[in-house]
């Protein structure tokens, strides 16, 4: 795992100083919005840091993930002057960000004391594997990647609303074509989660209960709905949705390729990732989750559907 971390703490340095370069430079507005976000994310990457160490509980970023880009956005707005493609862009990542922290919370995430609540079950796996043994190598895990890296991930999936601003060119069709396939992503992502959600309680309510599990939750994880189709619904529908908005920014600047475009380029990599882990634990859980990985694909619905 430290060699994936350090890879993706590399991509993240290197992605966007290449994209940066290849691309024309920060305008002064830019620049200016520019500041006033590393400064918002240096903060709260620290205190990330810094609650997860002292508590113990390192889903901190989990529950700052879903909320920081709305502000993100918004603060590029208001230093736009609140640009109609701006306003729509901050508006689609606010609607994304009510879904998701509606479902982190859902799920346990958050608790009156904000520093508390139920942590990733994945880290704990991950801090018991070879290569934690000394304390000093999972604070610093803790520092460079969960904090710094997933934070600094947040904000560049953001970007693209900083290159859009200033843009001579007026909101048009193609605005709001990406608008509707934003928000039909989410819809997909709010189902898949909800199919995920509903079997889990189900399966522990009747575990819980001394209930003997039929076949259908015997298997052990989500397998139908849109889970029969793809392995990974959500993570397929939360890399299209960000992959799509940073199409604003080529419409704004004419450019296929700007320097906006390295949050996305990152975010496919750390769900690749981030995929890989969970299906290792699964494979190793259930039985059956060999079978349904050779006849599912993870992120795109081509290899067919799972039969039980």
């Amino acid at each position: 795992m430290w060699k994936v971390a350090l890879i993706l703490i590399f991509t993240i340095i290197a992605v966007p100083i290449l994209t940066f370069y290849l691309d024309e430079p920060l305008n002064p507005l830019q620049s200016e919005v520019m500041y006033t976000l590393l400064w918002v994310y240096g903060i709260a990457a620290l205190l990330c840091f810094l609650v997860s160490t002292l508590t113990d509980n390192y889903s901190q970023v989990d529950k700052v993930w879903s909320i920081i880009p709305a502000p993100y956005t918004w603060i590029v707005a208001s230093y736009g002057d609140y640009e109609p493609r701006l306003v729509l862009m901050a508006s689609l990542v606010t609607l994304w960000a009510l879904r998701l922290t509606y479902n982190f919370w859902r799920r346990g995430g958050y608790s009156w004391r904000i520093w508390s609540g139920d942590e990733d079950y994945r880290w704990s796996i991950l801090r018991a594997r070879p290569g934690f043994e000394q304390n000093w190598k999972w604070v610093s895990f803790n520092f460079f990647f969960i904090s710094a890296y997933q934070m600094g991930l947040i904000l560049l999936m953001t970007l693209p609303t900083v290159k859009s601003m200033g843009s001579v060119q007026s909101l048009g069709w193609f605005d709001y074509l990406i608008a509707i396939v934003f928000v039909g992503l989410v819809v997909m992502e709010y189902i898949a989660d909800n199919q995920q959600f509903k079997y889990q309680e189900e399966k522990y309510a009747k575990i819980n209960s001394g209930e003997a599990l039929d076949d259908y939750y015997k298997i052990g994880f989500t397998h139908t709905g849109l889970w029969g189709f793809m392995r990974h619904p959500n993570y397929m529908a939360e890399q299209g949705l960000w992959i799509v908005f940073y199409l604003f920014s080529v419409i704004s600047t004419g450019h296929y390729i700007n320097w906006s475009i390295a949050g996305a380029l990152l975010l496919v990599l750390l769900f690749k990732g981030s995929s890989d882990f969970s299906e290792d634990i699964s494979a190793k859980k259930y039985p059956d989750y060999l079978r349904y990985q050779k006849s599912v694909g993870r992120f795109l619905p081509f290899k067919g559907r799972f039969k039980k």
